[in-house]
Formats: C-alpha cells, sequence, structure tokens
C-alpha cells in the first residue's frame, strides 16, 4: 500500500498558492492539504465561481499535483468558540470584537465549505469546531455536568445545520481532535460522537502530536474509532518533562526548551509512527498522509523535505499472506 503524502498548507500561508505549489512540487510531495486561509483557497469563491475552481486545478496540475481535502481550522474554531480577542485574527476586520457576527460569518463560510470542496474533487474536510466551554477544563471554579452537557449539546446545535450541508454534498468533516475543541482527548471523542448520535458526517482528522503529549496513546484512537477516521495527520511532539516543567505549558512559548513539551518535524519527537501505521493497515485506510509541519528549531524547507522521507520510509503496506502459510506442504 502507498498511500498519498501531502503537505498541508496551513503553516506556508505566508506563500501564495502558486509559490507553495511550486514548492511543494520541487520537494516531491504527491498533493496539499489546502488551507483556507492566506490566499491558498476561498470556501466563497470555491463554492460560487467555476472559474476560482478552474484557476486552482490548473495551478495544481502545472505542478503535478492533487489534492484531496480542505483545511477549515481557523474558520470553524470560529463557530462555537467561547470569545475572546484572540478570535478577531481569525475573521475578518470589519467584524473584530463582535462575537456573534464572528459566530455568523463561520458558520456562512463552513456552510460554502462542502460545496466548495466537491467543486475540488474533494470528499473531506478537516477542521476545528471550536468550544464554548474549553476554558472549564480544569474544575475550579467547580464545572457542574450541567455545564458540560450545555457546552456539547450547544456545539450540536450549531454544527448540525452544518452538518446538514455537508450531507448534501457528500463531504466528511473531520475533526483534528485538539486543545481548545469540544473534543480534545479519547473520552471527550467518545462524548461528542455520542453526542451527534454518531452522525456520518462527523469523523476525526488523526493527528498523533495533540495526544502523545497528554498521555494519550495515539493509536488507540484509531483502533477504538476505525470507521471515523476520515483523515490523517503526520506530525510530532516530544514530551521533555525535566522535574520543572509541565504539560500545561507554562505560558512559555512553542519551542523555549523549557517547556514541558514541543511540536518537533518527524521523527524527531515521541511519536510511534510505526504502530499508527499498523493500526491503519488494520482499517484499511488508504487516504492521504498528509504532513503538518511545525517545529520552531528546524528550517521550515529543510524539515518538510526530510518528512516527506520519513513518511515514504514508514508506509508500509500490510502482510498480503500469513507469516506461516509458506511452511505449509503441497
Amino acid at each position: 500500500m502507498s498511500r498519498p503524502v501531502t503537505l498541508f498548507t496551513g503553516q506556508w500561508a505566508d506563500l501564495s498558492f502558486e509559490e507553495i505549489c511550486e514548492l511543494a512540487s520541487d520537494m516531491g510531495y504527491d498533493g496539499l492539504e489546502i488551507a483556507s486561509w492566506g490566499d491558498h483557497f476561498d470556501l466563497e469563491a470555491g463554492a460560487t465561481d467555476p472559474s476560482y475552481i478552474e484557476d486552482r486545478k490548473k495551478i495544481l496540475e502545472d505542478n503535478d499535483l492533487e489534492v484531496w481535502t480542505i483545511g477549515t481550522h481557523i474558520i470553524g474554531q470560529c463557530v462555537a468558540a467561547r470569545y475572546d480577542r484572540r478570535l478577531d485574527n481569525f475573521a475578518p476586520g470589519e467584524i473584530a470584537g463582535e462575537p456573534q457576527k464572528i459566530s455568523d460569518w463561520a458558520i456562512e463560510q463552513m456552510k460554502y465549505a462542502p460545496k466548495a470542496a466537491a467543486n475540488m474533487g474533494c470528499d473531506v474536510i478537516t477542521g476545528f469546531t471550536g468550544s464554548p466551554i474549553w476554558k472549564f477544563f480544569y474544575s475550579f471554579p467547580q464545572t457542574t455536568e450541567e455545564m458540560v452537557e450545555e457546552g456539547f449539546n450547544r456545539v450540536r446545535e450549531l454544527w448540525d445545520p452544518i452538518f446538514d450541508e455537508f450531507d448534501k454534498h457528500g463531504v466528511k468533516f473531520a475533526l483534528e481532535v485538539h486543545p481548545t475543541e469540544i473534543a480534545f482527548d479519547y473520552y471527550t471523542t467518545e462524548k461528542l460522537l455520542e453526542t451527534f448520535e454518531r452522525r456520518k458526517a462527523l469523523g476525526i482528522n488523526f493527528d498523533p502530536s495533540h495526544l502523545i503529549w497528554q498521555g494519550v496513546t495515539p493509536h488507540l484512537m484509531i483502533r477504538d474509532f476505525p470507521e471515523r477516521i476520515y483523515h490523517v495527520h503526520m506530525k510530532d511532539a516530544a514530551v521533555t518533562l525535566d522535574g520543572r516543567a509541565g504539560i500545561l505549558g507554562s505560558h512559555i512559548e512553542f519551542g523555549d526548551p523549557r517547556r514541558g513539551w514541543n511540536f518537533r518535524s518527524l521523527g524527531h519527537g515521541d511519536v510511534n509512527f510505526e504502530d499508527i501505521i499498523r493500526e491503519l493497515n488494520e482499517i484499511g485506510y488508504s487516504g492521504p498522509l498528509s504532513v503538518e509541519w511545525e517545529d520552531t528549531g528546524m528550517d521550515r524547507e529543510y524539515g518538510a523535505r526530510e518528512a516527506l522521507e520519513f513518511v515514504r520510509e514508514v508506509d508500509f503496506a500490510p502482510s498480503s499472506l500469513s507469516f506461516d502459510e509458506a511452511m505449509k506442504e503441497e
């Protein structure tokens, strides 16, 4: 099995779409997971303007790249997140500081997303949902069960109409299980799927880097939610607890060696990718392995090239026969 290896463009939004396509092609990637920020992909234009789709496809074709997935992380975050001024960085400037307008804008954009993805030939959208209760993850002041239930139900109230559009266009949403989301670990993922009555529009963008530092064994998410693994991020993290640092980060910026953990380029952290590939083989996942490159201690282009080679090396095919079959007598 040779899965396509893609590059998520979210961390490359300082480059134009043409520039990241040229660079990814030169590196040897099979395609892109295109982020819907910077100038890489406009959801509304993708849903309403055929010429825009033709333009994006031509740029990809000129660089011998394909696309399987559109990323909507920063827009989706604005749908259900409890407002603080950091969200102003994700929304249009004219609605900065207006929580309801930000949420309304994000909902409208996310309703454009599945049609835009379908127009590009994609059937999966990755992203975030936001969470109205993330700030309550530590129960002091006390977080009641009612508050938690209200939070999950509020996410369903906001996202069900969006998922109706996903169903209409035959597209699935792969939530990246991630801190600040309504589902940020194993049990919150389980609860979210139950809250949505396991609606098929909602699945998982599996990313081990956000699980390993929480103490969650990443590949168990694949084993226990096999039918919900809609997309896979290849991303690493190193846990460096030294007796001083903790897993909550100490309000220290990413990359600082005093932190208890940091994202690392693939193969330079603690994620066991062999276990992940074995589980993906077991469930028959044949979709893209998307490199989300983040490592403040390494040159970005060097790291992305090295990461591609790492993925190609680790992505082994499952066996097509039993190991002792060759010992059978004819």
